[in-house]
């Protein structure tokens, strides 16, 4: 109608001038969108006249209107489009664009191209959107410049203009802007132009601009432009230039499959499966290859078959990784085997590259599911194809890097399950195999440079311990083999330095250990030098690893001795082999040869150079010793004489130069400082011999050392010296112990003198000005005296014999100045020399002078290092009784000062002093001694995060706090003091839960005081009493681990397991094992006597304290499961309630008695149920009289009872334990036997079937015993209970009720469990959580107790089972459990209603069929909105109806299905319940679904998918338009990637899981009712509240 409108006004009207300028608008204004499309009509209707015209001047009079309009309406128009907003909101570029596209005809010839070239510069982002200047929008000048692209496609220059362009936006327009402006253009271009030109273009700039740039960034914007212009590229008329030859594109293509980002993914799947769909229909023949030659992407169709079967398989197993569940993914991983086979198979002729595999387990290594991940890791270490030598060298990079890469994972290394503690965890095994393997079978001229690059992986960034733990293992298991050089050496270096330095001190020592071995094991020894040997093993530390004593330095003794003659020389013009011993020899000369003295101090030489000479002069003299009739002395004399030489002038040779002198005590002390952990064992004849030597050159040494304490060491670089020479001298008297002459002259001869000259520097007044020799004398002599005093308080030199000690008292606590407010020299400071203000960097002096702080603290310490061995050895001085007292109360006061100035790592000093300082001060001033406890646990939890000062401070504050006189001191003797260790008991307890072994230091240090021994102070062990809580939290303890600190518990039980096969088991420290206070307090309550008053005391209140703790749990609402911490709480109480039994008295049994019957009828687990029926057994096997009150736990209401009654029919079962102590044996049997058969016919199914356990024990017991003893009492009974016991039996017969008969019957508990013969530690703590499906973390092994000092074995609960019947068995399976009433579901609780439609107020509902949906839907009263959900992509019946259900509910307008047959099937009918009737139902077939958007998108839909993207909008913050189109994708695929370019919003669903994947069905109702919500619900209630 329009157009004849239109043709009517032309022909009656020739004003067309008039038209133009009524239908044209101002420039400044908007026009109504009805103004641009009158325009717009009016514009075609004359170029449907101008065609049929022959005024020529008409023509041009109209030519230049049109012209006009274009440059001065619609460009303007655009300009101001691109910078505001349409007020009226109506006007939009379409319209617009729609006018221009109407000039086209009318305009020049060369308009085109002009405003073509006017838009282009505009398709580059800018900040200026000035409507003035004419710019245009990104968005607005593509939609221009494709109205224009038809016109000028033929203008090859122009139209590469525009491609040129375009390609550029697609590398610098933001993400959401690519898709709307470069790929429309690109895709117009493709339509217009018929050239192939263009299609090679595209492709090859988006192949060189990946190949330049291959990130994650460019791969994805490659495959958004190859995915979008794939209809036009991958069809057989456009193979001239064909995308499949470029191996780049495949390298797009993989790089996509392996991306993070979803829909990079999905796309790069999509162009594989169109190459292959397009090579297999057309049969067109491929092939790809890189550079190198190796053949990407082959399609032959010789091997069509075989190809479409691997890629077909290839694409299943890629689809389902996207599922990310390891129970999907699992089954689908079998394929990858088959696709190797093909690979295999067809290799020879090239057809595969194996790149393609490497991207399913690239894929798998970058899935959020740690599972999904660990499985993909697993199953490419058993990968059978790595035997193929051309299979190992594809994978060889992506071992070495991405596989490497996803060994970093430390949680990949968790036990598995059914492992027991202490394995090598499943891929740590799988890891060694492994990595043979794939050394194995690579060629051999590729080994060395791969190994050199895994180990520099290694170094590149910080591992967790655990993956570096294993794959140094890893390494180690190698077969031996030459592969590494110097560069590897240097490369396992800078794994010890950088990667571990941060490691728990176990597994660190470990993994040097594994890489030891390795380097033993595949060194080249040809390829270095003994130097470069020596060099890397000063590396690893002799605490940690390589230490003498140990296997591991046995092992480098017998390599190097075997490898002696082989080794690279050293000088390359001397080819000789030279020998250790010779090597060793000449270092030690060249190490101390030294130039002339200039005169001047020089700093101390650098020690790495003593640490390696040492080691390898102790692993030359261990080598030799490995040789028969070696005679150390000789050995050690001929290697150390250099050495000896030197040091027997040091203190009479006056021109030694002073780095000599130096030099060589380094190396002594390095020497004294490795002899390993045999270095007191008289059989050591090494250290036996060096000691020996040292001998005959000590007195030099020490004259020397002396000499320098006595006013040599002045400048800032002697005090490193003055620590050197202290070490050796305390090195020195600690090996002179042996030598009482030699020990005597030392403390006769040198520490007089040492004492007096350092007390006169310290006494000497300050100055003013200090120099900087002043100063350093100060801080020397202090160090000095700290040294003494330590030797001291270690009993290394005799406190009664050392003549300074009452001078070193007197300086400390002066008399002159000794008064209340002024104790003494304590922490004393010293003043920075203004002499080192003046100091830079080029004076030498940097960084001590700089860090003049640090030499303060060291003095500070060093204070408290001597008050702490003054303290301990003379005692605090005593004056009259008030000022005693205010000369402690000082002291304390300045020793918490003290804690206030110095670091927090150098408080042990005062820690110590205040162990001996604060019991002596607690009955005068309470609240000072709470004060210095408190600050010290303040100081003790800020070091929490740094291990290597944290244990030793924790260590000495236990001692101090929880010191014996604190302890024993009573709670109205110091409240305050009592209440303040409580509380700091309480939060160690706290702080033991995050942090292994903390408690465990706390329990061994009470328990070590509470210990019973012979001379014990009752005093000390009566303070129990007053921290019980301490005993009995022992008793229980044992934290819930998260996972990752389970897994270095499991991997450091694994090391453990080693045993001296790995060194670090003997040196590192003590085990921080969180069982261990369960172990401490058990093996306290086994030593207990059950004689002694207060020990029976004890245990009595220990008792009720864990019942109390049990009650409080059964009384608790909270329900616990298997294996809960509650759960696990119950079963330790109820282990050490097993093992404090023997030793209760009688009269203290009928005390708790009732408290057992009554935790017998609570819920329990398994494990707990077992240990109080065997508890029940041993009193009543005890203590049978009390078997009476056992009877009346029968009597008790049944609805209180239920099940549990279970327990007690348990015991009974066992009652030929109990029987033989009864008096009344017969009457005691018929009791029995009168409650068991009225069980026998209880409601309950596990009531009955142990009742039917019970009556044949109990039975055959009373049919043994009226045999033997002609009862006929009980002979009478024997018809009527053989048929109860038969018709009950038969009852049991059938089905799962026979199965449960036999599992009960070979229960071990019933079976091989004997309660008395059984009864031993390892059965209550190991055996019975083994067979009780506990958590194997719960097992306490017998080992654990042998390895205790502190534990005695005691003849009432032996530690060892005698019997191995139990240790033999496996879980039973068999495990009942109590359910109450409670547990039961209600059925018929919270039940939706449902409301059915038609009977809405419907009379006829027949008729009401015959209307279509929508009067249907009018007819009850039903509103439908604007939604339009589009689910032709989904092809189940049971999605699809249910999605029409939730359509019709919620009031969709419309459901586009791909059939309507769809309506008419059973299952899709089964979930749509008659909702099709009531819902408008439309059919576009999946191949018409662009055609269709594109229809909706000019009918004003706009178009949401539901996919993950990286621009995806979060449900919950989007807004739908009320024109909603929502398109659902396939179940498996999702949306095709070649749909997803026409969406104009992806919107994602909020997730939390692991799975993050949604049925489609569940997806799309959740967007449709969040449509609903905003539209239909809160339109309704917008009315509603304006009509109130």
């Amino acid at each position: 109608m329009s157009s004849f409108l239109i043709e009517t006004l032309l022909s009656g009207c020739l004003d067309y001038d008039s038209l133009f300028k009524t239908l044209s608008w101002e420039r400044e204004s908007w026009p109504h969108p009805g103004r641009v499309e009158a325009l717009t009509a009016f514009i075609d209707g004359l170029g449907s006249l101008s065609a049929t015209s022959d005024g020529k001047s008409s023509n041009n009079r109209i030519e230049a209107k049109v012209e006009h309009v274009i440059w001065s309406q619609c460009v303007p128009l655009l300009s101001k489009m691109s910078s505001d907003v349409d007020e009226n909101g109506q006007c939009s570029v379409a319209v617009v664009c729609k006018l221009v596209n109407a000039c086209i005809p009318l305009c020049g010839a060369a308009t085109p191209g002009k405003v073509t070239e006017y838009a282009l510069p505009f398709l580059q982002l800018s900040d200026e959107l000035d409507p003035a200047s004419g710019r245009l929008s990104v968005e607005v000048s593509s939609e221009l410049i494709a109205v224009f692209l038809p016109t000028i496609a033929p203008h090859e220059e122009l139209a590469l203009k525009v491609l040129t362009q375009t390609l550029s936006c697609v590398k610098t327009l933001p993400d959401a802007q690519v898709s709307k402006v470069a790929l429309r253009l690109l895709r117009a271009l493709l339509d217009c132009s018929r050239s192939q030109n263009i299609h090679m273009l595209i492709l090859e700039d988006l192949c060189v601009w990946h190949g330049q740039e291959r990130t994650p960034a460019v791969t994805g914007r490659a495959l958004m432009c190859l995915t979008a212009l794939s209809d036009h590229m991958l069809t057989p008329n456009s193979l001239t230039s064909d995308p499949r030859l470029p191996a780049q594109f495949w390298r797009v293509v993989q790089d996509g499959l392996t991306h993070k980002d979803g829909l990079a993914r999905k796309r790069a799947l999509y162009l594989l499966k169109r190459c292959v769909l397009l090579s297999q229909d057309r049969g067109l023949g491929c092939q790809a290859s890189e550079k190198g030659g190796e053949l990407l992407f082959t399609w032959d169709s010789n091997h069509s078959q075989v190809l479409r079967e691997f890629w077909e398989d290839y694409a299943l197993v890629i689809e389902t990784l996207e599922e990310n569940q390891i129970h999907v993914v699992r089954p689908v991983l079998n394929r990858i085997d088959t696709l190797i086979q093909i690979v295999k198979d067809t290799q020879g002729n090239g057809l595969l590259h194996p790149s393609w595999l490497l991207c399913v387990y690239q894929r798998m290594f970058h899935s959020e599911n740690k599972a999904l991940m660990k499985e993909g890791v697993c199953h490419l270490l058993q990968l059978q194809a790595l035997q193929q030598t051309e299979f190992t060298m594809a994978f060889s990079q992506f071992v070495i890097g991405p596989f490497l890469d996803v060994l970093s994972e430390t949680s990949l290394f968790q036990r598995g399950v059914g492992m027991s503690v202490g394995e090598c965890p499943e891929l740590g095994s799988k890891l060694q195999v492994f990595m043979v393997n794939f050394f194995t079978n690579l060629p051999s001229e590729q080994k060395a440079s791969l190994l050199l690059q895994l180990i520099q992986q290694l170094s590149t960034k910080q591992w967790c311990a655990v993956p570096v733990l294993f794959i140094s293992q890893a390494l180690s298991s190698l077969s031996p083999s030459p592969l590494l050089d110097n560069n590897g050496l240097c490369a396992l270096r800078e794994v010890l330095r950088c990667t571990m330095i941060t490691h728990q001190v176990l597994l660190r020592g470990a993994a040097q250990c594994f890489l030891l071995n390795s380097a033993l094991c595949l060194t080249d020894v040809s390829a270095v030098t003994i130097d470069d040997v020596f060099g890397f093993l000063m590396h690893f530390r002799s605490d940690e690893s390589l230490c003498r004593g140990t296997k591991l330095w046995h092992q480098v003794c017998v390599w190097l001795k075997n490898n002696e003659q082989r080794f690279k020389p050293i000088n390359d013009k001397n080819r000789d082999k030279e020998s250790i011993k010779s090597y060793v020899q000449n270092e030690i000369c060249v190490y101390l040869k030294v130039p002339p003295s200039t005169g001047q101090t020089e700093r101390l030489p650098e020690v790495s150079d003593a640490v390696k000479l040492a080691r390898a002069v102790l692993l030359c003299v261990d080598m030799e010793m490995c040789q028969p009739a070696a005679d150390v002395d000789t050995a050690l004399e001929s290697l150390l004489s250099p050495l000896w030489d030197t040091l027997s002038r040091v203190s009479t040779n006056i021109y030694l130069p002073l780095k000599k002198s130096d030099k060589s005590l380094q190396l002594l002390l390095q020497l004294l400082q490795q002899e390993g952990i045999n270095q007191d064992n008289k059989d050591d004849n090494v250290s036996v011999s060096l000691r020996n030597q040292i001998s005959k050159v000590l007195d030099p040494i020490l004259e020397f050392i002396v000499r320098q304490f006595c006013g040599q060491l002045q400048e800032l670089f002697d005090i490193e010296r003055a620590d050197m020479y202290m070490c050796v001298l305390k090195q020195l008297v600690v090996i002179c112990r042996l030598r009482p002459q030699q020990h005597s002259n030392i403390q006769r001869t040198y520490f007089p003198k040492l004492l007096s000259f350092n007390i006169k520097t310290l006494a000497e007044p300050s100055q003013q000005s200090p120099t900087v020799s002043v100063q350093v004398s100060r801080v020397v002599a202090m160090a000095s005296l700290a040294s003494i005093c330590s030797l001291m308080e270690r009993n290394v030199i005799d406190t009664q014999s050392a003549s300074g000690l009452k001078m070193l008292n007197e300086y400390f606590y002066n008399p002159i100045i000794l008064t209340p407010s002024s104790v003494g020299r304590f922490n004393e400071t010293l003043m920075k020399p203004p002499a080192l203000n003046r100091l830079n960097d080029t004076d030498g002096y940097s960084p001590m002078w700089q860090d003049w702080g640090r030499v303060v603290a060291h003095y500070l310490s060093d204070q408290w290092v001597c008050l702490s061995a003054l303290s301990k050895t003379t005692g605090i001085p005593q004056a009259e009784d008030s000022l005693s007292t205010e000369i402690l109360r000082s002291s304390v006061s300045c020793a918490i000062e003290g804690l206030s100035l110095l670091p927090s790592n150098q408080v042990l000093p005062i820690f110590a002093f205040l162990e001996t300082a604060v019991p002596q001060l607690v009955q005068n001033d309470e609240s000072l001694c709470v004060d210095a406890i408190t600050l010290s646990w303040d100081l003790v939890q800020g070091l929490s995060t740094n291990p290597l000062d944290f244990w030793p401070s924790l260590k000495s504050f236990v001692s101090m706090s929880f010191h014996c006189k604190l302890l024993t001191l009573a709670e109205e003797q110091a409240p305050n003091l009592t209440t303040a260790i409580k509380k700091i008991a309480s939060e160690l307890m706290v702080l033991s839960q995050s942090k292994s072994g903390v408690f465990g230091l706390l329990i061994q240090h009470c328990c070590q005081l509470w210990l019973p021994t012979g001379a014990r102070d009752e005093a000390v062990f009566a303070s129990v009493f007053s921290h019980i809580d301490i005993l009995t939290e022992a008793c229980v303890y044992g934290p819930v681990l998260r996972r990752d600190q389970r897994l270095i518990q499991d991997v450091q039980s694994y090391v453990e397991q080693l045993g001296e096969e790995c060194a670090a088991n003997a040196l590192c420290g003590e085990s921080r094992d969180d069982q261990l206070p369960r172990a401490c307090a058990l093996s306290l309550l086994s030593r207990l006597d059950p004689s002694d008053l207060q020990h029976q005391r004890l245990m009595q209140n220990v008792v009720l304290e864990l019942l109390k703790k049990d009650n409080l749990i059964s009384s608790s609402k909270v329900r616990y499961y298997n294996n809960s911490m509650q759960h696990r709480v119950k079963n330790r109480i109820w282990q050490s309630l097993l093992v404090l039994l023997p030793k209760l008295t009688e009269d203290f049994v009928n005390v708790i008695l009732s408290s057992v019957y009554q935790a017998g009828f609570c819920s329990n687990q398994a494990s707990v149920k077992y240990l109080i029926e065997w508890l029940m057994i041993l009193i009543l096997n005890k203590y049978p009289e009390h078997i009476n009150s056992f009877w009346e736990c029968f009597n008790v209401e049944q609805e209180k009872t239920k099940v549990s009654i279970c327990t007690f029919l348990s015991v009974l079962v066992h009652f030929n334990i109990i029987l033989p102590s009864i008096k009344d044996q017969v009457a005691q049997l018929h009791r029995a036997l009168n409650i068991i058969l009225q069980c026998c016919f209880n409601h309950n199914f596990s009531v009955r079937l142990y009742a039917l356990l019970a009556l044949k024990r109990v039975w055959s017991l009373a049919e043994a015993r009226a045999v033997n003893e002609g009862e006929d009492d009980l002979h009478s009974l024997s018809s009527v209970i053989m048929a109860c016991l038969i018709q009950a039996e038969a009852l049991q017969s059938t089905g799962n009720a026979n199965k449960n008969w036999i599992k009960i019957q070979e229960h071990f508990f019933f079976g091989a469990f004997h309660p008395l013969r059984d009864y031993s530690l390892e059965t209550i703590l190991c055996t019975f959580p083994s067979l009780s499906d506990l958590s194997d973390d719960e097992w306490i092994p017998p080992w654990k107790f042998e390895r205790m000092t502190s534990f005695s074995q005691s003849p009432n609960c032996p530690l060892r089972n005698p019997a191995s019947d139990l240790r033999e068995l496996d879980p039973g399976h068999w495990i009942q459990q109590d359910k109450s009433e409670q547990d039961k579901e209600e059925r018929w609780d919270e039940v939706q209603k449902k409301i059915t439609p038609w009977k809405l107020d419907i009379q006829e509902q027949e008729p009401e069929l015959q209307l279509i949906p929508q009067q249907r839907a009018a007819r009850v009263g039903k509103t439908h909105g604007a939604l339009l959900v589009v689910a032709s992509l989904i092809d189940k019946p049971t999605n699809l109806g249910g999605l029409c259900r939730t359509c019709e509910i919620f009031g969709a307008s419309a459901l586009v299905l791909d059939s309507l047959r769809h309506v008419k099937d059973k299952q899709f009918q089964s979930l749509s319940v008659t909702s099709e009737r009531w819902l408008p139902l439309l059919e576009v077939k999946p191949v018409e679904l662009t055609d269709f958007l594109q229809l909706k998108k000019s009918e004003g839909y706009f178009i949401v998918g539901v996919e993950q993207t990286a621009n995806s909008h979060s449900l919950e913050s989007y807004h739908f338009p009320e024109k909603t189109l929502l398109l659902l994708g396939n179940e498996r695929e999702g949306i095709p990637a070649n749909l997803l370019q026409m969406l104009d919003v992806c919107v994602e669903i909020p997730q939390q899981g692991v799975i993050r994947s949604l049925n489609v069905h569940v997806s799309a109702a959740l967007l449709i009712w969040e449509y609903t919500r905003q539209h239909l619900i809160s339109g309704a209630g917008e009315s509603g509240s304006k009509v109130k």
